[in-house]
Protein backbone atom coordinates (compact mmCIF):
# COMPACT_ATOMS: atom_id res chain seq x y z
CA UNK A 1 0.00 0.00 0.00
CA UNK A 2 1.34 3.43 -1.34
CA UNK A 3 1.81 6.42 1.45
CA UNK A 4 -0.32 8.56 0.03
CA UNK A 5 -3.43 5.58 0.01
CA UNK A 6 -2.12 5.12 3.99
CA UNK A 7 -2.82 8.74 4.14
CA UNK A 8 -5.72 8.60 2.71
CA UNK A 9 -7.42 5.80 5.11
CA UNK A 10 -5.58 7.99 8.36
CA UNK A 11 -7.71 10.74 6.80
CA UNK A 12 -11.30 8.51 6.67
CA UNK A 13 -10.45 6.65 9.97
CA UNK A 14 -9.72 9.94 11.81
CA UNK A 15 -12.62 11.41 10.30
CA UNK A 16 -14.99 7.81 11.28
CA UNK A 17 -13.61 8.55 14.88
CA UNK A 18 -14.54 12.17 15.26
CA UNK A 19 -18.07 11.16 14.14
CA UNK A 20 -17.95 8.12 16.58
CA UNK A 21 -16.67 10.77 19.25
CA UNK A 22 -19.72 13.19 18.59
CA UNK A 23 -22.26 10.46 18.35
CA UNK A 24 -21.01 8.92 22.08
CA UNK A 25 -21.24 12.90 23.50
CA UNK A 26 -24.74 13.11 22.11
CA UNK A 27 -25.62 9.18 23.80
CA UNK A 28 -24.38 10.60 26.64
CA UNK A 29 -26.11 13.57 26.61
CA UNK A 30 -29.39 11.60 26.52
CA UNK A 31 -28.51 9.05 28.64
CA UNK A 32 -28.10 11.50 31.51
CA UNK A 33 -30.99 13.29 30.31
CA UNK A 34 -33.09 10.11 30.70
CA UNK A 35 -31.81 9.42 34.11
CA UNK A 36 -32.60 12.82 35.17
CA UNK A 37 -35.82 12.61 34.01
CA UNK A 38 -36.07 9.20 35.68
CA UNK A 39 -34.94 10.64 38.68
CA UNK A 40 -37.71 13.17 38.92
CA UNK A 41 -40.78 11.05 38.34
CA UNK A 42 -39.50 8.76 40.66
CA UNK A 43 -39.16 11.39 43.36
CA UNK A 44 -42.17 12.82 42.36
CA UNK A 45 -43.75 9.71 43.02
CA UNK A 46 -42.25 8.99 46.28
CA UNK A 47 -43.80 12.56 46.99
CA UNK A 48 -47.30 11.70 45.60
CA UNK A 49 -47.05 8.52 47.96
CA UNK A 50 -46.24 10.67 51.08
CA UNK A 51 -48.78 12.99 50.48
CA UNK A 52 -51.86 10.51 50.34
CA UNK A 53 -50.38 8.60 52.94
CA UNK A 54 -50.73 12.03 55.55
CA UNK A 55 -53.91 12.52 53.39
CA UNK A 56 -55.30 8.96 54.69
CA UNK A 57 -55.12 9.41 57.85
CA UNK A 58 -58.22 12.10 57.60
CA UNK A 59 -61.40 10.41 56.78
CA UNK A 60 -61.50 10.55 52.59
CA UNK A 61 -64.21 9.32 50.22
CA UNK A 62 -63.73 6.42 47.90
CA UNK A 63 -63.84 8.26 45.25
CA UNK A 64 -60.97 10.14 46.31
CA UNK A 65 -58.81 6.68 46.80
CA UNK A 66 -60.21 5.46 43.71
CA UNK A 67 -58.58 8.64 42.36
CA UNK A 68 -55.26 8.12 43.62
CA UNK A 69 -54.90 4.54 42.61
CA UNK A 70 -55.76 5.13 39.40
CA UNK A 71 -52.95 8.66 39.13
CA UNK A 72 -50.37 5.99 41.18
CA UNK A 73 -50.95 3.33 38.71
CA UNK A 74 -50.17 5.66 36.02
CA UNK A 75 -47.59 7.29 37.83
CA UNK A 76 -45.83 3.31 38.42
CA UNK A 77 -45.81 3.31 34.65
CA UNK A 78 -44.82 6.62 33.99
CA UNK A 79 -41.83 5.86 36.03
CA UNK A 80 -41.35 1.75 34.78
CA UNK A 81 -41.59 3.57 31.23
CA UNK A 82 -39.04 5.90 31.96
CA UNK A 83 -36.56 3.65 33.54
CA UNK A 84 -36.47 1.02 30.57
CA UNK A 85 -36.20 4.40 28.38
CA UNK A 86 -32.92 5.21 30.56
CA UNK A 87 -31.44 1.94 30.80
CA UNK A 88 -31.75 1.96 27.01
CA UNK A 89 -30.13 5.49 26.41
CA UNK A 90 -27.42 3.60 28.62
CA UNK A 91 -26.93 0.94 26.69
CA UNK A 92 -26.92 3.00 23.22
CA UNK A 93 -23.89 5.14 25.52
CA UNK A 94 -22.05 2.14 26.02
CA UNK A 95 -22.44 1.26 21.75
CA UNK A 96 -21.60 4.40 21.13
CA UNK A 97 -18.48 4.30 23.61
CA UNK A 98 -17.12 0.59 22.18
CA UNK A 99 -17.73 2.36 18.69
CA UNK A 100 -15.23 5.08 19.60
CA UNK A 101 -12.54 2.46 20.97
CA UNK A 102 -12.72 0.68 17.70
CA UNK A 103 -12.05 3.97 15.67
CA UNK A 104 -9.63 4.75 17.87
CA UNK A 105 -7.69 1.58 17.87
CA UNK A 106 -8.41 1.65 13.81
CA UNK A 107 -6.73 4.93 14.24
CA UNK A 108 -3.68 4.17 15.93
CA UNK A 109 -3.37 1.44 13.88
CA UNK A 110 -3.15 3.26 11.08
CA UNK A 111 -0.50 5.26 12.26
CA UNK A 112 1.12 2.67 13.88
CA UNK A 113 1.58 1.35 10.53
CA UNK A 114 2.58 4.15 8.69
CA UNK A 115 5.12 4.77 11.50
CA UNK A 116 6.56 1.53 10.13
CA UNK A 117 6.40 1.79 6.42
CA UNK A 118 8.31 5.18 6.97
CA UNK A 119 10.83 3.39 9.40
CA UNK A 120 10.97 0.62 6.72
CA UNK A 121 11.43 2.71 3.42
CA UNK A 122 14.39 5.12 6.12
CA UNK A 123 16.33 1.49 6.21
CA UNK A 124 16.35 0.80 2.95
CA UNK A 125 17.47 4.61 1.47
CA UNK A 126 20.02 3.93 4.09
CA UNK A 127 21.12 0.68 2.77
CA UNK A 128 21.15 2.27 -0.66
CA UNK A 129 22.93 5.17 0.69
CA UNK A 130 25.82 2.71 2.39
CA UNK A 131 26.22 0.03 -0.67
CA UNK A 132 26.74 2.93 -2.85
CA UNK A 133 29.21 4.18 -0.53
CA UNK A 134 30.88 1.16 -0.33
CA UNK A 135 30.90 1.19 -4.18
CA UNK A 136 32.38 4.41 -4.25
CA UNK A 137 35.10 3.38 -1.86
CA UNK A 138 35.96 0.28 -3.73
CA UNK A 139 36.08 2.22 -6.84
CA UNK A 140 38.34 4.94 -5.02
CA UNK A 141 40.89 2.33 -3.12
CA UNK A 142 41.52 0.77 -7.38
CA UNK A 143 41.94 3.56 -8.73
CA UNK A 144 45.08 4.48 -6.31
CA UNK A 145 45.78 0.97 -6.06
CA UNK A 146 45.25 -0.57 -9.87
CA UNK A 147 47.48 -3.67 -8.68
CA UNK A 148 45.31 -4.72 -6.14
CA UNK A 149 42.56 -5.76 -8.46
CA UNK A 150 42.10 -9.42 -8.87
Amino acid sequence: MSASTLSLLLKRAEAERDTAAQALHAANAQAQAARAQHGELSGYRQEYQQRWSQQFSNATTMDIVACYQSFGQRLNQAVDTQGHVAQHADQREQSARDALREAEMRVAALRQLIQRREAEARAAASRREQSATDEFAARAHLRQHPHAQA
